[in-house]
């Protein structure tokens, strides 16, 4: 890999210091570095583009940030097969996979092209009234419908595969990836899924009985999501947490696997479950 795309979270304090270390390590390694406007604003050496062709012949892209980055980071691809490599310098960190002081071996790494890649499947969200399409949408880590800022429950008819499953009086309903499962999907009480299963899991926000449960289902399944009554003020879209709509009562939302992914890299000797285990604390058992 020779030529890196940069993508930062400006807002945080320590971005300009890690920008400035990786400038002074590409330097070395001969690396081409390119990176948004608000990036490159932040240290020397840094080449700015327009936001347009930002991204075009770039063999990676690494965001600097947390989460959020990552995400944007995903949206910024669009359809370009490109891969994708998060440094954290923000919270817990679930999609970046490089700690800061793994910084410079990670810029190694990549100039000798001795990484390891994990595909991850992306969903897709098309929203239809009448048959016509109203939105479209591709999610890394969840699709989102819920009464939004209003405090009323919501009544959800939920259908999988053409069939239907339930009618759900709740705060919302979760549609998460294998990869967006340790997000809010794990705060709703859901399982983590591997970032290999070929699944979906629905759950729900504060269902209003105790018969409830996630359920994992195959993404190539078409998952629709349809008002079960007339909301004063529509139910509220959100994916990934940074894009959505307001949806009205006649529109259904469809879930299904986008027939592409996107791709992570990682550092040699990654380990996913080690990564569970330091990021949500597990002890295990003290056997003797």
């Amino acid at each position: 890999m020779k030529r890196l795309g940069i993508i930062a979270n400006t807002s945080k304090g320590r971005a300009p210091d890690i920008l400035r270390r990786i400038v002074a390590r590409a330097k070395t390694l001969g690396l081409d570095l390119c990176a948004d406007a608000a990036s490159a604003a932040l240290t020397t050496g840094l080449r700015a583009v327009p936001p347009a062709t930002a991204l075009d012949g770039v063999d990676a892209v690494m965001a600097v940030g947390g989460d959020g980055t990552m995400l944007r980071a995903f949206r910024a691809l669009g359809a370009r097969d490109i891969p994708l490599v998060g440094v954290n310098i923000g919270g817990l960190g679930f999609l970046t996979s490089v700690a800061d002081g793994d910084l410079e071996r990670a810029l190694e790494c990549l100039a000798r092209d001795e990484v390891v890649f994990s595909r991850r499947s992306v969903a897709e969200c098309v929203v239809r009234r009448d048959g016509k399409e109203t939105g479209r949408y591709a999610a890394l880590n969840d699709v989102v419908v819920s009464s939004g800022a209003s405090s009323r429950v919501v009544m959800l008819n939920v259908s999988v595969g053409g069939d239907h499953m339930a009618s759900y009086l709740c705060d919302g309903l979760i549609v998460s990836t294998p990869t967006g499962s340790t997000g809010h999907n794990l705060a709703a009480g859901g399982p983590i899924l591997v970032p290999e299963a070929r699944t979906f899991v629905i759950s729900l926000i504060c269902p209003h009985t105790l018969s409830s449960r996630p359920l994992v289902v195959p993404d190539s399944s078409d998952i629709a999501i349809r008002a079960g009554r007339p909301s004063e003020k529509g139910l509220s879209l959100s994916v990934d947490g940074q894009v959505g709509q307001i949806l009205r009562d006649d529109e259904v939302v469809h879930v299904h696997a986008c027939q592409t992914g996107v791709r992570f890299i990682h550092l040699p000797g990654y380990n996913y479950f080690a990564v569970l285990s330091q990021k949500l604390g597990w002890k295990g058992s003290n056997v003797r």
